[in-house]
């Protein structure tokens, strides 16, 4: 006896909803998943048991595995038409310091099956280095000066050659400091609250910023109109010193404006990390995703995002 069918049959690609992979779905994550809307279905990889719920609650769905177990992502492969990977890279190794393994293990598992048509990796604009105030467009030759641009160079590396490779259009953002009311530690009123100095108008250097409202925006834009194998600064339209970033804030908030001492004493009053930023110094050229995506910016520059009310977007 013929077996019984459904007499609609499967239905028409044009009715089924885009699936998109999320890799990495914490803050910006969640924020792409609401960019996405109810007419695209996210998938999120967690290792996290104690996230599913959240996930659910969001109107995505959890697909448990782990990045730094490989085996635990075979179920990745030809999961999704589109992928974002916004993990960053594994802690230091020592002897494979300067790669990024959990890229390694995702692409591999991606080329089990059919290859996504889109992928979107968010990097780091550290890959750039020290470029002593310059404005930077991403025809600059990479110059990272830490090991954690180091991995996040490598990763880029690996996600060009996945593209190059499989055929999928694979997008490149580099991102600066990313900032947002609604973010954990997404603003410097903290470390106004502390007094943390900052360098003295001679010594100070530039930095980037970018709402992570608009930092969505970029990365869906991505998705879809990306070209292959192409960098994008993911950048707003600031061109601000680290000094003037924390008195614009200060004056925004109402609080004194931060201490300034001169680079030769920093090193004594100031952590290992906020030292690494003060390293470095440029101006991020964002023509390319503004002319390429069709970004139009949310919040152009820190003024407008940090005096933004938390459910702005």
């Amino acid at each position: 006896m013929p077996s019984i069918q459904n007499p609609l049959g499967a239905l028409p690609s044009r009715f089924r909803r885009p699936r998109v992979l999320v890799i990495g779905c914490g803050d910006v994550g969640l924020r792409v998943a609401r960019q996405l809307g109810p007419r695209v279905r996210v998938i999120a990889l967690t290792s996290s048991p104690g996230r599913v719920g959240q996930l659910r609650s969001r109107g995505i769905t959890p697909l448990q595995g782990n990045l730094d177990a490989p085996r635990s992502l075979a179920r990745l492969a030809g999961l999704a038409e589109r992928v974002v990977h916004l993990a960053p890279p594994g802690a230091d190794l020592g002897g494979c310091w300067w790669r990024d393994l959990r890229s390694q293990a995702l692409l591999r598992a991606l080329r089990l099956r059919s290859p996504p048509f889109a992928l979107v990796y968010a990097s780091t604009s550290g890959v750039y280095g020290d470029c002593q105030g310059a404005l930077v467009g991403e025809n600059r030759l990479p110059r990272p000066q830490t090991p954690r641009a180091q991995r996040r160079l490598d990763a880029e590396r690996q996600v060009r050659f996945f593209g190059r490779g499989t055929g999928a259009r694979a997008s490149i953002l580099r991102i600066p400091g990313i900032y947002a009311a609604d973010r954990a530690g997404g603003t410097p009123r903290e470390r106004l609250l502390k007094g943390t100095p900052v360098l003295r108008a001679e010594d100070d250097v530039y930095t980037n910023h970018v709402h992570a409202d608009d930092l969505a925006r970029m990365v869906v834009a991505a998705l879809w109109r990306g070209r292959p194998q192409r960098v994008y600064n993911a950048s707003d339209d600031s061109r601000l010193k680290m000094g003037e970033y924390f008195d614009l804030a200060a004056g925004l908030y109402g609080l004194a404006p931060p201490p300034r001492i001169a680079r030769d004493t920093a090193q004594d009053r100031l952590p290992l990390v906020l030292l690494s930023f003060m390293g470095e110094s440029r101006r991020l050229d964002n023509a390319r995703i503004k002319h390429e995506l069709r970004v139009r910016l949310l919040f152009p520059t820190p003024k407008e995002g940090l005096q933004a009310p938390r459910d702005a977007a």
